[in-house]
C-alpha cells in the first residue's frame, strides 16, 4: 500500500502562492495625467479636459451672464441638464457634465442648483427631517431656488475610413436655455479632437 504524503499547512499555502503568481506577468505603472497616451484611441480623460478648458471659457466670457446681471441685480443660476452620448462608442457624459459644473462654479460667475437626481434625495431629506428631528432645526419645505438657465449638450462622432485607417471627429455642443423662455442664450461647440487610427498597430 502507497503512503499519502501529507504538507504542513504552511508549506502548501507557499506552493499556491508560487504557482499563482507564476501565470501572472501584469504590471501597474502611474503616469502623470499630462503625460496620458491615447492606448484605444477611443475617448478618454486628456481630450475630456481639453474640450471642457475651451468651452467653459468661451461660456464664462460670453455676454449672456453680465446680461442678466445688469437686469436683475444678482447671479444667475444655472440647473445641469443632459449631456447625450450619440456618439460611436461608450462615453461617460456625466464626467464631462461635472467638468462643466465645477468649473463654473468655481469661476464665481454664476452658481448650480441641484440636479434632478440630487433633487430628488434633497426632497427625501427634507420629508426625512420633518418627521424625526427636533423642532426648529428641519430644512423647510418649500425653500428651493429656482433654476434661471439649464446647461445642456451632446457628444457626437464623424468617422471617415480608407482600408484600415480610420479618422474620428468629436464634436461636443453645449447650450444654455433659459427656464423661463427657452431661449438658447449661448451655444458653442468644440471639434478639435481628431484622431487618426491605425487598425494594424492599435488592433482595433
Amino acid at each position: 500500500m502507497k503512503k499519502l504524503l501529507i504538507l504542513p499547512a504552511a508549506v502548501c499555502m507557499g506552493v499556491c502562492l508560487l504557482l499563482g503568481s507564476c501565470g501572472s506577468t501584469s504590471s501597474v505603472k502611474r503616469i502623470s495625467a499630462e503625460k496620458q497616451r491615447d492606448l484605444s484611441g477611443n475617448w478618454n480623460d486628456r481630450d475630456i479636459r481639453l474640450v471642457c478648458e475651451k468651452l467653459i471659457a468661451e461660456c464664462i466670457d460670453s455676454g449672456s451672464f453680465n446680461q442678466f446681471v445688469r437686469k436683475n441685480g444678482r447671479q444667475p443660476f444655472v440647473k445641469l441638464g443632459t449631456i447625450l452620448n450619440l456618439s460611436d462608442e461608450y462615453i461617460d457624459t456625466s464626467i464631462i457634465a461635472n467638468k462643466f459644473r465645477n468649473a463654473i462654479i468655481n469661476s464665481g460667475e454664476l452658481k448650480f442648483v441641484a440636479n434632478d437626481g440630487e433633487v430628488t434625495a434633497l426632497r427625501k431629506e427634507q420629508l426625512n427631517q420633518a418627521d424625526h428631528v427636533k423642532v426648529g432645526t428641519e430644512a423647510q419645505v418649500g425653500n428651493e431656488t429656482a433654476a434661471d438657465f439649464m446647461l445642456q449638450g451632446t457628444v457626437k462622432t464623424v468617422v471617415d475610413q480608407n482600408g484600415k485607417t480610420i479618422q474620428k471627429t468629436y464634436y461636443v455642443d453645449v447650450q444654455l436655455f433659459s427656464v423661463e423662455s427657452s431661449e438658447i442664450v449661448w451655444s458653442a461647440e468644440n471639434s478639435d479632437i481628431v484622431k487618426l487610427l491605425d487598425r494594424k498597430s492599435l488592433k482595433l
